[in-house]
């Protein structure tokens, strides 16, 4: 959210807010437009794999223009080495202003001005006390990667260095004053040149070297928001979460995933390491993402899951309370369902969310909040016709509920009956605390955090989805237990629910329940139709084109499914072109030289080559993993391709005549991971890995505890620093604790060699190349000349 947003002179004071995020100057996302306010409350999560590159994570906030271009209100910018001390942590940023000066455009590559590559110069200078001589180089065409080979020659003077005065005076320099300044601009024809960033090298730190080559970041002018006062502009609020992870070969991690795929075997599951991590961990949800995902991706979720929830009900003493804590394994289960259910949720539930966000239906029932005008009943009937129709969809879902949800609903259907056998209603609730309360309310209040909008919805779509999701969450519970009344506090809303006060009601619940919680084969939902796996525009070319041409791009809705890959004119519209998965032979990048365009990829198939041009590089990157995973078991796919277009009659990489030539390049190694559920091993064992190595004092805490147990066998006369893990079985805890350090120190060699080496290693990104070479020609007086190559 925004804050203090500088107001508009006059009395229409307000704004049409809106905030982008931004890989230096490449917006990768932006939010929703937030009408006539100063302080905008956007409330939008982006989660995105950042696949190159960069100086700067920057926040934009634009004011919207409808006739003109959209106004930037202020920026805040959080360099790549700073983000770590902000992670996780929820703070105020002042804005500060935008201007020419201070925005850095090229970080990995140059920028797109207009979509296009840009057409970049430069201009070089040498700078000092008395002097400001400055050249130029050539205009480079449509790069991103400009090489200029231009050499220019500075003379810098310093005292004759013979005895004897020479016939003619030379003013001395002071060489600690001088510098090479070379400025980066993009050439902009018939408009103003836009400033794309600047590098300075003393010419002192060359002085000593015969040739100086190095790569330099671009930087912003020293002069840029020095004139702007940066107060004024208001405040952006930020909760950013940032983590690398330097993921080793996969051969380093096998002990430790070995150790933490034998868990669901351990007696007792609170000796397991997966169970052991969840203890130590501060936060419990940074072990349960990697810890789901790993048991996911090798088939032991449901064991574990099944283990941890039994340790639950042993710790419940009312049946009306079961499953309602936050425990390692409602925790793990709420992830399970995140991962598995989204394409449940979207034939499910977005159909009607989208019909509830897009329709401007009134169904306010509170009488406080009524606005004037309003018609109470209108309301609700408004507010019953969309829960009936919410609530008719889901209890006849069943079908479409993926297999690994409706295992583990059967074990916790089971253990909850065990846990309480003179209870026949906790059979139920045990998993509906689970798929209504957990599951299906939270996605309806929240349709964005579960990718079913891509926007936070507006102020009064997020109080009508309130109500439907308080409406279908009691339905659920009220199905499934013993209670004859509704739990609402609020009066007007007790009222409403005596509506769905039906037998009807009732039966549906515990028919649904049944269906999703029993052990008959069902088909899987991925077979018996195809999974929704990413949508999207984009650019395409125009396939069996042979010549560069601007027309030959259009803009087109893409789709892909588990079966085919369509694009279509615009969302909802039949496709103008489909390729069967089945037919994809490799899905690689395209270098940018092919149409001067970033971002682009090609999608290799039995027919011509479909090339496509992404928004940016996140969304480029994105595409190419999960064509690449949909279709990395296909028969006949390529062992080599051809990283350029076939143009003008051969392919641009290797000048290769014919159109059916092998290719030049090997094909990028398949990515293993699950089609539908993006899991790569290595990097959930390596932040698992990361986890035990920062709570590694915990870990010996827990170690200590165990064996204190074992010598004291007697009961503990006071609290110590083990009342707080769970230790069933303290020798086979110890003894899992020894494993999981064992391996821990194992992998630390690798990881510190790791460390070593790429703190010694040059930093990448857009940079200038300067090489500088001594010459002394005459004998009579120094010269430096400076040589810019690239």
């Amino acid at each position: 959210e925004a804050k203090n947003l500088l107001p508009y002179l006059g009395p229409n004071k307000m704004r049409d807010c809106f905030c982008t995020i931004n890989l230096d100057q490449e917006e990768v996302y932006r939010t929703q437009v937030v009408e006539k306010s100063l302080s905008p409350f956007f409330s939008e999560e982006f989660y995105f794999e950042i696949p190159r590159t960069f100086q700067y994570l920057s926040f934009y906030v634009y004011d919207k223009n409808v006739l003109q271009r959209d106004l930037r209100i202020g920026k805040v910018a959080i360099k790549k080495e700073d983000l770590c001390n902000h992670s996780g942590k929820e703070t105020w940023f002042s804005l500060q202003p935008v201007d020419s000066n201070s925005e850095v455009q090229a970080c990995h590559g140059l920028p797109l001005i207009n979509g296009q590559s840009c057409d970049p110069y430069a201009t070089v200078s040498l700078v000092g006390p008395s002097r400001n001589d400055q050249k130029k180089t050539k205009v480079k065409k449509k790069t991103s990667n400009p090489q200029f080979n231009e050499i220019f020659y500075f003379e810098v003077t310093r005292s004759s260095s013979y005895t004897r005065k020479s016939q003619f005076q030379v003013e001395e320099e002071d060489i600690e004053k001088l510098e090479i300044r070379i400025d980066l601009w993009n050439n902009g024809n018939l408009v103003q040149d836009v400033f794309l960033g600047e590098i300075k090298v003393p010419v002192n730190v060359l002085r000593n070297d015969a040739s100086h080559q190095a790569w330099y970041l671009l930087q912003p002018r020293d002069n840029g928001n020095k004139s702007s006062k940066a107060d004024d502009l208001g405040s952006l609020r930020l909760n950013i979460c940032y983590t690398e992870d330097y993921v080793l070969p996969s051969e380093y991690y096998g002990p430790l995933k070995t150790l933490l795929l034998k868990s669901p075997d351990v007696q007792p599951i609170s000796a397991s390491a997966a169970y052991i991590l969840g203890e130590i961990c501060r936060d419990k949800n940074d072990a349960v993402l990697p810890l789901v995902r790993l048991l996911l991706h090798h088939d032991k979720l449901v064991p574990f899951a099944a283990a941890v929830a039994e340790l639950d009900l042993k710790e419940t003493q009312d049946a009306n309370t079961i499953f309602r804590g936050n425990s390692l394994a409602t925790r793990c289960l709420d992830e399970m369902m995140k991962i598995v259910g989204g394409h449940y949720l979207k034939v499910t539930l977005k159909p009607i969310l989208d019909e509830i966000c897009e329709s401007s239906k009134s169904c306010e029932i509170d009488p406080i909040k009524l606005k004037e005008g309003d018609n109470v009943e209108n309301n609700k009937e408004n507010l019953r016709y969309y829960v009936d129709k919410l609530f008719s969809t889901i209890v006849k879902s069943s079908m479409s509920c993926p297999t690994v949800m409706c295992d583990i609903f059967y074990s916790l259907r089971q253990m909850a009956t065990q846990r309480f056998p003179n209870d026949p209603h906790v059979q139920y609730s045990a998993v509906s605390s689970f798929v209504f309360l957990r599951f299906f309310a939270v996605a309806v209040v929240s349709p964005h955090t579960f990718h079913l909008r891509p926007h936070h919805p507006d102020p009064q779509t997020i109080r009508t989805l309130t109500l439907i999701s308080k409406t279908i969450q009691t339905l659920g519970s009220w199905g499934s237990l013993s209670k004859s009344k509704s739990s609402f506090k609020e009066t007007f809303m007790c009222e409403f629910f005596k509506m769905f006060q039906e037998e009807g009601y009732i039966m549906a619940v515990k028919k649904f329940l049944d269906e999703i919680s029993s052990t008959e084969t069902k088909e899987s939902s991925g077979t018996s139709e195809p999974v929704h796996l990413k949508e999207g525009e984009m650019y395409k070319r125009a396939q069996g084109r042979t010549r560069i041409g601007k027309k030959n791009f259009k803009k087109r809705w893409f789709c892909l499914t588990s079966r085919e890959l369509t694009y279509h004119k615009q969302p909802g519209k039949d496709a103008i072109y489909t390729i069967p998965v089945k037919n994809i032979l490799a899905v690689e990048k395209l270098e940018e030289s092919s149409f001067n365009k970033k971002n682009m990829f090609q999608v290799i198939h039995t027919e011509k080559p479909l090339y496509v041009q992404a928004n940016n590089c996140v969304e480029a990157n994105e595409w190419i993993e999960v064509l690449c995973r949909v279709s990395r078991c296909n028969q006949n796919r390529l062992s080599s391709y051809h990283p350029s277009a076939y143009l003008n009659g051969s392919w641009l990489c290797c000048l290769e005549t014919s159109e059916n030539a092998l290719g030049c390049k090997p094909c990028t190694a398949g990515v293993p991971a699950d089609i539908q559920i993006d899991i790569d091993e290595d990097r959930e064992t390596e932040r698992i890995y990361s986890l035990f190595t920062l709570s590694l004092l915990k870990l010996q805490k827990m170690e200590e505890a165990c064996g204190t147990i074992a010598v004291y066998q007697g009961p503990q006369k006071e609290p110590d620093d083990y009342s707080n893990f769970v230790i069933e079985d303290s020798v086979t805890t110890f003894k899992t604790i020894q494993q999981i350090k064992s391996v821990i120190e194992k992998l630390d060699e690798p990881h510190e060699k790791y460390r070593k080496k790429r703190s010694s290693s040059a930093k990448y990104g857009s940079k200038f190349f300067v090489q500088q070479v001594t010459e002394n020609p005459n004998g009579l007086n120094n010269r430096k000349m400076f040589n810019l190559t690239s």
